[in-house]
């Protein structure tokens, strides 16, 4: 008997990109559900994360440096 999916333990599995391509084959809806659960956990474990604002401007230019 062959088992068509199974539990992998490879690291390459772990990659961003591995990830990202697991995340793009969930249906929007499933994509929405992880998105709501991952805010309430976020909001389970500290309540008053909305009432905070980390945000501060960056003055002057924002400069990207890319390695070749």
């Amino acid at each position: 008997m062959k088992r068509e999916k199974a539990v992998s333990h490879d690291w390459e599995e772990e990659t961003p990109e591995a990830k990202t391509r697991w995340f793009r084959s969930l249906r929007m809806a499933d994509r929405m559900q992880m998105l709501c659960d991952l805010t309430d956990l976020a909001l389970s474990v500290n309540p008053n994360l909305p009432e905070k604002n980390r945000a501060k401007p960056t003055p002057g230019r924002i400069q990207i440096i890319s390695k070749p």
